[in-house]
């Protein structure tokens, strides 16, 4: 039998009047979400619809190549383009819908079972917390941050390599057209062909060198920093130095590529989210830890709001601590409006 003063059970009233109210509340959102859902999916429905007739007019005019100005061309190619990028950002947002209620209709069977739970209150027993709830914890954010991984890949695949094929793909069968009909336009968009397979080759590169630099696993973590920093500063316009101080040396893979992740992780934000301009890291290898600095000279962060769960998630800040700290290790984030950011952690080699 377990016994309850006043102030349990009147703190347990509120807690199920809270739940209560929370219910409603997210029943409401949930029926918002469903109604946009239904909107979007329309809107994807015509764009795809549109996509699809955009490119009919291209192939159209590619059969009548031979008379169609150049510029009429263009306008088709561009028409394609546009409709193709819309429609994968707003699958992208039907995409996001789609999981926002999956998770809200998931928080709204536990708000149910709660209230369900309250009618019969002989079943309620405290129970202690189970060991097992701060892993399963870890492997939920870890799966979910490896399903936000694979959304970024999938846009990039999308927005790079897959683009640059339809376009090679397009290209060629110009070419194919004006063999006979002007050898000397056929020659001219060949050479176009070439550069734009040369292109898209180093984005290829480029791309595989993100996935996973094959020469981590080869040669460890710092020739791979090196060869990556030399390959971000020439595609972006960031200036990075690379320090190594003490002896440089192995550590366990797992390490190796948390540490090149989160630098890489860095690096992005430096560049896509604090504008910066260069970006100086340090690894210092002397001890028995990895004690690693990056530092970037961009616009910073108010760093008490970009610590807050949501602002964490979209910056990699709380994978980046989930690591470490699986790891044993520590990391810590510095950065002011105007002044950079600053992070530096450190994880044990042995």
């Amino acid at each position: 039998m377990v016994v309850t003063s006043n102030n349990d059970a009147t703190s347990f009233e509120q807690f199920l009047e809270a739940c209560s109210e929370e219910y409603k509340k997210t029943q409401r959102e949930l029926k918002e979400i469903d109604l946009l859902i239904q909107q979007t999916s329309d809107e994807v429905e015509r764009m795809a619809q549109r996509n699809t007739k955009a490119t009919n007019q291209l192939r159209q005019v590619e059969s009548s190549i031979d008379t169609v100005p150049r510029q009429d061309l263009q306008e088709a190619y561009t028409t394609v383009l546009d409709t193709q990028r819309r429609l994968f950002t707003m699958r992208g947002q039907l995409e996001k819908l789609q999981s926002d209620q999956r998770n809200m209709a998931r928080y709204l069977d536990i708000l149910r079972s709660i209230l369900e739970h309250a009618d019969h209150p002989e079943r309620y027993e405290p129970e202690e917390p189970e060991a097992e709830q701060p892993v399963q914890t870890s492997v939920v954010r870890i799966i979910e941050a490896q399903e936000r991984e694979r959304r970024r890949l999938s846009r990039q695949m999308h927005d790079g390599p897959a683009q640059s094929l339809t376009n090679l793909i397009l290209q060629a069968e110009i070419c194919e057209r004006l063999m006979d009909a002007n050898p000397e336009q056929a020659r001219a968009e060949l050479t176009n062909l070439k550069n734009s397979v040369a292109g898209t080759f180093q984005k290829v590169k480029a791309f595989i060198l993100n996935l996973r630099p094959m020469m981590l696993d080869d040669l460890g973590l710092v020739p791979t920093l090196r060869r990556y920093l030399d390959s971000f500063s020439e595609t972006s316009d960031l200036l990075t130095d690379l320090t190594v101080m003490g002896q440089e040396r192995r550590l366990a893979s797992h390490k190796e590529v948390t540490t090149f992740r989160i630098i890489q992780e860095l690096l992005n934000n430096a560049k896509e989210v604090s504008h910066a301009g260069s970006a100086r890291i340090t690894l210092d290898m002397k001890g028995e830890e990895l004690q690693v600095t990056f530092e970037d000279d961009g616009d910073g962060l108010e760093i008490t709001d970009a610590l807050s769960s949501q602002d964490a998630e979209k910056l990699g800040f709380a994978m980046m601590r989930e690591r470490i700290e699986m790891l044993g290790g520590e990391i810590h984030f510095d950065s002011e409006l105007g002044r950079g950011t600053k992070v530096t952690f450190a994880l044990p080699i042995s």
